[in-house]
């Protein structure tokens, strides 16, 4: 139980699953017709920054 509590195996890496899922709705969201090209670029090109943020922020403390 207390393995679920704490992530699992997924510990670490909520903002990765985060960014992923936010990408994934934001393409689900224009192939639906519910936002335009533009909003989709957007939302994927943030997500996209905040991951590599991340990783980038990851190495150098290693």
């Amino acid at each position: 139980m207390k393995n679920i509590v704490r992530g699992g195996y997924l510990a670490g890496y909520r903002t990765y699953i985060i960014s992923a899922t936010g990408i994934l709705s934001a393409i689900g969201a224009y192939l639906v017709g519910d936002s335009d090209l533009f909003v989709m670029l957007q939302s994927v090109f943030t997500l996209a920054g905040i991951y590599f943020l991340r990783k980038s922020n990851e190495d150098k403390g290693k």
